[in-house]
């Protein structure tokens, strides 16, 4: 092992928040304050790990309503929120979902490539910790007739197991600082998603061949405690720092109620706020 992976006693240590499951909205209205917060300096570098209240399709920033089937989502009790990262539509549902949210001055660097290859180290690490060699995806692919599903369309921000999808990020600049949330996928109904992102049959067979999750790949089931554990390792190893558990502030509490409400509508607007997400 290197000093990195051992001596964390040059850095302060970042807040670690472990969050109950949430709606859809009030999840992403939360990582949006912590990343405001945080960008001007009223919170620690934080991670998050959070879960979903019921199976929640997340649109990315800029993505069109039409991508999603809405009426089947009501019908199926699944809840609809936008991102405040960019990217296609997302399913969440049994997984654990993180986010990071740090900067420059924390050694984040600047730039989409290098800081997703930075910040995807701690993933790798933590997906190591359970038992899977994970990779960062060496060229992008993608099914053309799913333009609106992430999990058929891999980036050089995503991790890969071979040629399969295992994890999906997306990013969000305010300043020097980002916030990068994305998902460790337990299992995933590739029916249901098919269904609601209008992939069809072949859309849905596209998700078993083209995508992974953790029971595909392990042949069994880890509990999300110990996929929790495996981040917290990945992060202490790959940023060098500790981890200390806390809560929210008032602040960062206020701005996610009142964002809340935006989060969960079906278009959302960037004008001047300064963020630049991919």
């Amino acid at each position: 092992m290197t000093a990195r992976d051992t001596d964390t006693s040059g850095r302060a240590p970042w807040r670690l928040i472990i969050s109950g499951p949430l709606d859809g909205a009030m999840n992403m209205a939360i990582d949006r304050a912590v990343l405001a917060c945080r960008a001007k300096g009223a919170c620690p570098p934080t991670v998050r790990l959070y879960s979903w209240a019921v199976p929640t399709v997340t649109l990315g920033r800029f993505q069109d309503l039409e991508d999603v089937d809405v009426d089947f989502a009501r019908k199926s009790g699944l809840d609809i929120a936008r991102r405040p990262t960019g990217g296609r539509g997302v399913l969440h549902d049994d997984e654990l979902t993180y986010s990071f949210v740090a900067g420059t001055s924390e050694g984040v660097p600047r730039g989409v490539a290098s800081s997703y290859l930075y910040l995807s180290g701690a993933l790798v690490v933590a997906y190591a910790r359970l038992g899977v060699t994970a990779h960062l995806t060496a060229r992008e692919r993608g099914r053309a007739t799913a333009r609106g599903a992430c999990y058929l369309h891999a980036t050089r921000a995503d991790l890969s197991l071979g040629a399969a999808k295992l994890s999906g990020s997306a990013q969000l600049w305010k300043g020097d600082t980002v916030l990068q949330h994305g998902s460790f996928v337990v299992s995933r109904d590739p029916v249901v998603e098919a269904r609601v992102f209008r992939l069809g049959a072949q859309g849905e067979e596209a998700l078993r061949a083209d995508a992974t999750t953790l029971v595909d790949t392990l042949g069994c089931r880890p509990t999300m405690g110990a996929v929790a554990m495996a981040v917290r390792d990945g992060v202490r190893s790959a940023f060098a720092v500790d981890l200390v558990e806390g809560e929210l502030t008032q602040e960062e509490t206020e701005l996610a109620a009142s964002w809340a409400e935006e989060m969960s509508v079906m278009r959302s607007d960037a004008a001047g706020r300064g963020e630049v997400s991919t």
